[in-house]
């Protein structure tokens, strides 16, 4: 959606509006639907600027517009205070996004390595068992459970459905307890393959969310606070950015 959404929106600056609604949100959608009907809008709301509206699409995108949908803001909007310099509004926006769609994922779907002792942080993990750097973050989890973080991994088979990735991780998502689905993912992990098997399962889904998330490579990691934080992070460096000595 974020291809079309960017194809879609290059004619709007030409784009003119000819039928009246009943309020600005109504015109704003129609005409984000005659550029392109495959454009899904989630809500509409007031944005920060004034006589502007904050459009969420079901891609995870964020655009902007004025009342009559006529004009559209496309890209990060920013805000500039004396204390805090510019502050990133969209990606504020996307972050809160983030830890509502995560918060919404039941824990038996992901693979949970346990901090050990006081839980001190979750990181959720978007990952690839054959990435090279995922392989590198993975051998990190030890460290990272030993200074207090709850690591959740998510699937997101970078290739898609029908690939050898995409079977160990079902694989791995279909076996039978927290400590067997650990076990299969240490294996693919180390470059070896869990013992195969299939149920019903959210990887595709996982992978799916990940691309609304604005994920694009693996690993990828979303913060508590909704923060995305792209490629791999050493488990010191990680631990420093979550504020724990």
């Amino acid at each position: 959606m974020k291809k079309i959404m960017g194809a879609a929106l290059m004619i709007a600056a030409g784009f003119t509006t000819v039928v009246q609604a009943d309020n600005g949100a109504d015109m704003i959608e129609k005409n984000l639907k005659k550029i392109d009907a495959r454009i899904q809008v989630k809500s509409i709301g007031d944005a920060p600027i004034s006589g502007m509206h904050e459009v969420e699409l079901q891609s995870g995108e964020v655009v902007y517009s004025d009342s009559k949908g006529e004009y559209f803001l496309i890209g990060k909007l920013y805000q500039f205070t004396d204390k805090d310099g510019f502050v990133n509004l969209t990606e504020k926006k996307q972050s809160a996004q983030r830890k509502e769609q995560i918060a919404a994922i039941p824990e038996e779907q992901m693979v949970i390595y346990p901090a050990e002792g006081e839980l001190k942080a979750t990181v959720n993990i978007f990952t690839d068992i054959d990435c090279p750097y995922c392989r590198k973050l993975h051998d990190e989890v030890p460290a990272l459970t030993k200074m207090g973080v709850q690591v959740n991994y998510l699937a997101f088979p970078r290739n898609g459905a029908g690939t050898a990735t995409y079977k160990n991780m079902v694989s791995i998502w279909c076996a039978e307890g927290d400590d067997k689905r650990r076990e299969a993912m240490d294996v693919a992990k180390s470059g070896g393959n869990p013992e195969a098997k299939s149920c019903e399962n959210p990887v595709m889904d996982q992978l799916a969310l990940g691309q609304v998330m604005g994920v694009t490579g693996t690993p990828a990691m979303v913060l508590e606070d909704g923060r995305l934080l792209p490629g791999y992070v050493p488990a010191a460096q990680l631990g420093k950015m979550l504020g724990i000595k």
